[in-house]
Formats: C-alpha cells, sequence, structure tokens
C-alpha cells in the first residue's frame, strides 16, 4: 500500500509529503523505475537524497551515506539544487566497481543536465551511467 493509499484510507485527504518537493507524479515514477533497475541490474543499493546539505556539503553526505541500510553495497546521490552541490558518495563495496572516476564523470553528466533545468532527468542519466558502469554483481 502507497503512502497516498494508506492516508485516503485514514481520510486524511493531505497529499503526502513527498509531492511536495521538486519533482511532477510522473518525475517521481521515472527515478523510482531508474532507481529499481539500477539496483537489480547491479545487486547494489542506490539513494538518491534531494534537499539541503549542511557545510561541509561532503561531510553532510558522508553521513546521510553511513544512514543506509546496507553502507558498504549503497551508493548515495545527494542534490542540493538551491546550493548547487552535489556529491556522489559510494560504499566500500560499491566503489571497487564504480571508482571514483567514474562517479565523477557521472556527475559532471548530472551538473550539465541540471544546468539546463532537468533535474529528474540529470539524475536518472547519473543513475543509469553509474549503474552500467558498475556492470551485473
Amino acid at each position: 500500500m502507497t503512502v497516498g493509499e494508506k492516508q485516503a484510507e485514514a481520510g486524511t485527504g493531505t497529499p503526502p509529503k513527498v509531492l511536495d518537493g521538486p519533482f511532477s507524479t510522473r518525475q517521481l515514477l521515472r527515478i523510482d523505475e531508474a532507481l529499481r533497475l539500477a539496483d537489480q541490474g547491479t545487486g547494489l543499493v542506490f539513494s538518491i537524497y534531494v534537499g539541503g546539505l549542511d557545510e561541509p556539503v561532503r561531510e553532510h553526505a558522508e553521513r546521510l551515506h553511513r544512514q543506509l541500510a546496507e553502507p558498504d553495497r549503497s551508493v548515495l546521490i545527494a542534490v542540493s539544487p538551491n546550493q548547487r552541490q552535489l556529491e556522489v558518495v559510494t560504499g566500500r563495496q560499491a566503489r571497487r566497481r564504480i571508482p571514483d572516476t567514474y562517479a565523477k564523470l557521472a556527475a559532471l553528466s548530472m551538473v550539465a543536465a541540471f544546468g539546463v533545468g532537468d533535474l529528474a532527468g540529470g539524475i536518472i542519466n547519473g543513475l543509469d551511467q553509474l549503474a552500467t558502469h558498475a556492470g551485473k554483481g
């Protein structure tokens, strides 16, 4: 059961908080599908964080990454559009398959898309590039 279905069943009538973010429902579905494909295709765990990042930004992204269920196998893409910041954090096992050089290439691709106002497309393309490089797990 989705969050929206639970709220409708409870009669609250208020939309889930996720719909207050920078993405349309269609974009959220596309991002969710890209995450699912990346996870299934690689055996790694991909996560996206979109929101403000405390300074120093890299340390905040690394703290978020450590809070994930399986940080060693995880890849976190942390994006702060208002701060114009992007961090890609890989866990120990994930880094063996996605070295920093390839993470930086994916980040450059994402930044290019973000620069023309395509936040969702940049995230989706970045996920695809990271997953493609990681290969089957």
